[in-house]
C-alpha cells in the first residue's frame, strides 16, 4: 500500500477507491487547517471592526472606507501576485529541486517590494482621491488616518504571502494555522491596549492590525528557519552577487505572477462594483446596507473554496512535478468533486436559513426583507463559484494562471456587468438584478473552466512542461547558475536567470 501512494497509475485504468479515499485524505489535512487559518483572519477582521464601532459612527465609517480601499488597491494585489509562485514552488517541490523552490520565494519577496511602491503611493493620496469621487470629507479624513497608519502592514505582507504559498506547496499547512492563532490570540489584547489603555483611537485600531500581521509573519520566518532548513538554499548570494542572482529570473516569474494577480482581482473587485452599484438604486441606504451584508456572508464562505483551490494547486504542482500526471489529475477530479458538495451545502443552508440570516446582522426589517429575497441567489451563486474557485486553483497548479485570468475577465465583465446593470437599472428588476448579474457570471465562468479542466487538458503534456520547469538547479560551485544536464536543459534556464521564452515554461 505504501508503494502504490507514491507511484502514479495508467491513463487506462480508473482510480479505486482506495485511491480517490486517499487523495482526499491527503487534501483535506491541507485543507483543513488553511481553512480554519482564513477564519481567524476572518475573526481578526471582524474585532478591528469592532473596535471601530466602540469608538464611534464616524470612526466606524472611515475605517470601513479606508479597509475598501486598502483591500481593493494594495491587499488583492499583494495575494495576486503572490499566487504567481503556487505552480512553481509546488512543481520544484514535488521534483525535489530546493534551489527553484527557494530562489522563487526570494524573487517574489522583491516582486512585492517593488510592488508596494505605488500601491504606497496610492495609500498616502486616499483622502485626495475620495474628496475627488464626492466622498464625505469628515470620512475620508478618517479612513487617511487609518489608511496612513497601515502603511507598515504592506511591508509584512511582502514576506507574510509569499511564505504562506511557499509552505502550503510543501504540504505544510498546520503550522501556518498555529502561527496564525498564536497572533490572533493577542489581537484582542492590542486592540484593547492601544485604542482603551493608550486611547489611540483610530491609529491604535490600524496598528493593532500591524502588529498582528507582523507577529504572523516572525512565527512563520521562524518556523522556516528552524524547520525547512532543507527547503532554504541560498548559494545563489555568491559568486554573481545577490542583487544579479535576485534580479536575473524576475521576468519568468512575472510570468506567472501577473496572470494569477488578474485572475484573483478580477473576480475580488467585482464585488466592489455590486457595492458601488447598489448605491445607484432607489433607496440606496437599503440597498448599501444589504449588499453589505450580503458581501460578509459570501466572504464567509468563500473561506473553504479558497483553502481548497490554494491546497489542489498544490497537489496538483506537487505530482506534476514528481512526474506522475495521473495522480495529478486524481487530485484535481477529487477537488472539484468535493467543491460541487460545498456549493450544494451552500445552496441547502442559504435557502433554510435565508429568512433568519440577516437578523444576525442588524434588526431593521426593510434591510431583513430585501436581504432574505436575495439569500436563495446568492447559494445559487456558490453552487458556481466553488467549482470555479478550485478550477482556477487547479489551473494555476498547471502553470496556466493566464487562462483563468481571461475567463475571469470575460465572464464577470462581458458577461456579468452586463446582465446585472441591465436586469437592476434597465429591466427595472431592482436589487436582485445586481445578484443575478453574478449568478450569470459564475455560471459562465464554472462551466469555462470546467471546459478547459476537463476536456482541455493534456495531463501528460502538463506533466512534460513541469519537468522542464524543475530540471535546473543551481550551480554548487557559486560561479553562476547552470543546469543539470547542460544543453538538453537550456532552453528552462530563464527562470533561473539566464532568459528565456515564454513558452517554454507555459
Amino acid at each position: 500500500m505504501g508503494e502504490n501512494k507514491d507511484q502514479d497509475f495508467f491513463s487506462h485504468k480508473f482510480p479505486t477507491i482506495s485511491q480517490v479515499v486517499e487523495e482526499m485524505k491527503e487534501l483535506w489535512g491541507m485543507a483543513l487547517p488553511i481553512t480554519a487559518m482564513n477564519m481567524l483572519v476572518f475573526v481578526r477582521a471582524v474585532v478591528s471592526v469592532l473596535f471601530l464601532g466602540r469608538l464611534g459612527s464616524l470612526e466606524l465609517a472611515g475605517g470601513a472606507l479606508s479597509i475598501g480601499f486598502t483591500n481593493i488597491t494594495g491587499y488583492s494585489v499583494l495575494v495576486g501576485l503572490a499566487a504567481g509562485l503556487e505552480p512553481v514552488c509546488s512543481q520544484a517541490y514535488g521534483s525535489k529541486n530546493w534551489d527553484l523552490l527557494s530562489l522563487s520565494l526570494q524573487r517574489m519577496v522583491l516582486i512585492l517590494l517593488m510592488a508596494i511602491i505605488p500601491i504606497s503611493l496610492l495609500w498616502l493620496n486616499l483622502e485626495r482621491i475620495m474628496l475627488f469621487m464626492g466622498q464625505d470629507s469628515a470620512i475620508t479624513g478618517m479612513a487617511s488616518v487609518y489608511c496612513f497608519y497601515s502603511l507598515p502592514d504592506l511591508l509584512t505582507n511582502t514576506l507574510l504571502q509569499p511564505l504562506r504559498v511557499f509552505l502550503r506547496s510543501q504540504k505544510v499547512t498546520k503550522p501556518m494555522m498555529y502561527c496564525s492563532l498564536v497572533a490572533v490570540l493577542f489581537h484582542v489584547p492590542l486592540n484593547y491596549l492601544l485604542v482603551v489603555v493608550m486611547e489611540l483611537g483610530v491609529p491604535g485600531v490600524a496598528m493593532a492590525s500591524v502588529l498582528t500581521n507582523l507577529n504572523m509573519v516572525v512565527l512563520m520566518a521562524g518556523y522556516v528557519c528552524l524547520c525547512r532548513k532543507k527547503e532554504m538554499v541560498f548559494k545563489w548570494g555568491c559568486g554573481g552577487g545577490v542583487v544579479a542572482g535576485l534580479c536575473s529570473g524576475l521576468g519568468q516569474l512575472m510570468e506567472f505572477a501577473v496572470p494569477s494577480c488578474l485572475m484573483i482581482c478580477l473576480e475580488w473587485w467585482w464585488y466592489e462594483i455590486v457595492t458601488v452599484l447598489a448605491g445607484y438604486l432607489p433607496r440606496p441606504t437599503l440597498a448599501v446596507a444589504a449588499t453589505g451584508i450580503l458581501i460578509q456572508t459570501t466572504s464567509m464562505m468563500y473561506t473553504v473554496p479558497m483553502a481548497l483551490a490554494g491546497c489542489v494547486s498544490a497537489r496538483v504542482g506537487n505530482e506534476l512535478g514528481a512526474g506522475k500526471p495521473y495522480k495529478a489529475k486524481l487530485a484535481a477530479m477529487v477537488a472539484l468533486g468535493c467543491a460541487f458538495v460545498i456549493g450544494f451545502i451552500n445552496v441547502i443552508w442559504t435557502v433554510i436559513l435565508g429568512q433568519r440570516w440577516a437578523g444576525l446582522f442588524t434588526s431593521d426589517d426593510p434591510v431583513n426583507v430585501l436581504v432574505a429575497s436575495v439569500m436563495p441567489i446568492m447559494g445559487l451563486c456558490e453552487l458556481g463559484n466553488c467549482p470555479q474557485t478550485t478550477g482556477c486553483g487547479i489551473l494555476r497548479g498547471t502553470g496556466r494562471p493566464g487562462v483563468g485570468a481571461n475567463i475571469n475577465l470575460g465572464s464577470f465583465y462581458f458577461v456579468g456587468t452586463p446582465v446585472a446593470v441591465g436586469l437592476a437599472f434597465w429591466f427595472k428588476v431592482g436589487f436582485s438584478g445586481l445578484w443575478y448579474g453574478l449568478l450569470s457570471a459564475q455560471v459562465a465562468c464554472a462551466v469555462s473552466i470546467m471546459y478547459v479542466v476537463l476536456v482541455k487538458t493534456d495531463w501528460e503534456v502538463e506533466a512534460l512542461k513541469a519537468e522542464k520547469l524543475t530540471r535546473v538547479e543551481m550551480s554548487s560551485s557559486c560561479n553562476g547558475l547552470r543546469s543539470k544536464e547542460n544543453e538538453k536543459n537550456e532552453e528552462m534556464k530563464g527562470l533561473l536567470g539566464n532568459g528565456n521564452k515564454k513558452d517554454d515554461i507555459c
